[in-house]
């Protein structure tokens, strides 16, 4: 242990390339936060092509530090502008925007960035002490276990998504079906390849989150074009007026603290929950359970602390599934599994064994990017007015460039940039019908594995139920998915008889 942590201390915080790096990311993740229409999920799929470039641990320092960064600076345009940044800050965007209205945007701000900053840290201790503990669970299961596991994990996709349980199911079952392409891991048989052998491998991991949340993100902003905000945002203030009182206000709330990052952490670890649910929760919790404080600001500023904490403590808690079983918490670490295996990494219980020196290097850098966060995110707050005047006319086309360029990049393939157009105008149409783009993400990443553990787990034994509910803890999963399932059914009834 002691000799892994030197390890990782020399590979990050004593390493200028993973400085630099993280610098870099950070000024990147801020800006395309900042920009409203443009996602983290976005920016860290535009960076795919470039960690082919970077070793392991550099490339985790970008993907920690952009998502972290981003997240925060998706703030900026929900408090100046009222137009939330990323999906996570839309929860408390009418709280955060009253403050602009009178000429305070710099207290909302404040409190964003500290809280955000606390909960980012609080995530990254709920990572640190849960990570471990559940990689020695992990090693007692089988292929069993990791096939209702894994059907465990495609099913909160779908229970915890907003909107329409039937439009979430759908997006779980194209994102299934896309994820047969390709030659069967089972069976070795090709299937919906049509006659092209560049589909035998199945659907290129790289150009098809970069259409999904790239080209996609480009096809949603081009409706918008003609009314892109004009307004001029209110500065933000001194530095001291923006962290000096959130700093007094975190301090009074430290079980409130503790509530929402320890809400923010738990639901980052259900598949396909990821920061904006958390903030949502949290945000509800807090306008529900808080004592009346002093006045309306106080209790504003209460609510964007609790959320803000939640959404950040929610980003380490979504690489908690992705490191121990493979199983991506959103999207991003869904890219994030898709980085790992190109670095020949295979997240699982083996790689806190295995790779102990780069797992903790990935506890070190949740850290060192929260604390990055808050000089980039002070400047980041004083340049905000015009980061979110930056015209999309001139935004666009360039992302649109970084999409085919990335997509080509990977194999120097044609093919790729035709897959990543595919998938983007696939993202674009499912979006206008409001059907949910994270269980599609899931279903084409756990799609195979699934197929491979159920046929693995049927060819062992004789019988399906001795196959599936032989063991405890495989059956303990199994009725815990049939329960979710069968509540899924029963509420979309009610529902249905509910309209009727």
């Amino acid at each position: 242990m002691d000799e892994a942590l030197t390890q990782a201390l020399a590979q990050t915080v004593a390493a200028p390339r993973v400085w630099l790096v993280v610098l870099c990311a950070a000024v990147y993740g801020v800006f395309v936060g900042a920009v409203p229409g443009l996602t983290a999920t976005m920016a860290v799929a535009l960076f795919i092509p470039i960690a082919y470039w970077l070793d392991p641990v550099a490339a985790m320092a970008a993907v920690v530090t952009m998502e972290a960064c981003a997240i925060f600076a998706g703030d900026i345009p929900n408090a100046l502008l009222r137009i939330p940044g990323t999906p996570a800050s839309a929860a408390y965007a009418d709280d955060a925007y009253q403050f602009t209205k009178r000429g305070q945007p710099g207290r909302a701000l404040g409190v964003c960035l500290a809280f955000s900053v606390a909960g980012g840290l609080f995530g990254a201790l709920v990572l640190i002490v849960l990570g471990h503990q559940l990689a020695r669970v992990a090693t007692l299961f089988s292929v069993t276990e990791y096939f209702w596991l894994y059907l465990l994990g495609l099913s909160c996709a779908v229970l915890v998504s907003r909107g329409s349980t039937l439009k979430a199911t759908f997006a779980l079952f194209l994102g299934l079906v896309l994820s047969t392409v390709g030659l069967s891991a089972a069976h070795a048989q090709a299937r919906f390849t049509f006659g092209r052998p560049e589909l035998f491998q199945g659907i290129t991991f790289v150009p098809a989150m970069i259409g999904l949340f790239g080209f996609s993100e480009i096809l949603r902003n081009m409706l918008t074009l003609d009314r892109e905000q004009t307004a001029k945002p209110a500065p933000a203030g001194a530095k001291g007026a923006l962290m000096g009182p959130a700093l007094r206000l975190l301090g009074r709330r430290k079980l409130a603290f503790v509530r929402s990052g320890s809400i923010g952490a738990l639901i980052g670890m259900l598949p396909g929950a990821g920061a904006d649910i958390a903030a949502w929760v949290s945000f509800a919790v807090s306008k529900r359970t808080r004592r009346a404080p002093a006045d309306g600001d106080d209790r504003a500023l209460s609510s964007i602390g609790d959320a803000s904490t939640a959404n950040s403590a929610a980003l380490a808690g979504t690489w908690i599934p992705a490191l121990v079983f493979g199983i991506p918490g959103d999207s991003i670490t869904a890219i994030v599994i898709g980085v790992l295996l190109m670095k020949n990494v295979r997240p699982g219980p083996e790689i806190f064994e295995q790779q102990t020196a780069l797992v903790y290097s990935i506890y070190l850098l949740f850290i060192l990017a929260n604390l990055v966060l808050i000089p980039v995110g002070l400047l980041a707050i004083k340049a905000g007015g015009t980061m979110v005047r930056v015209p999309r006319r001139i935004l666009l086309p360039l992302i649109l460039m970084f999409c085919i360029v990335g997509a080509y990049a990977v194999n120097a393939s044609y093919f790729d940039v035709a897959v990543m157009l595919a998938m983007g105008v696939l993202g674009f149409l499912l979006e206008r019908r409001e059907i949910p783009l994270g269980p599609v993400v899931l279903g084409i990443i756990l799609g195979g594995p699934l197929e491979e553990r159920f046929v693995q787990a049927l060819s062992g034994t004789e019988g399906v139920s001795s196959a599936l509910f032989g063991r405890p803890l495989a059956a303990g999963l199994g009725v815990l998915c049939i329960a979710i399932w069968t509540g899924l059914v029963a509420v979309s009834v009610k529902g249905r008889k509910g309209l009727s």
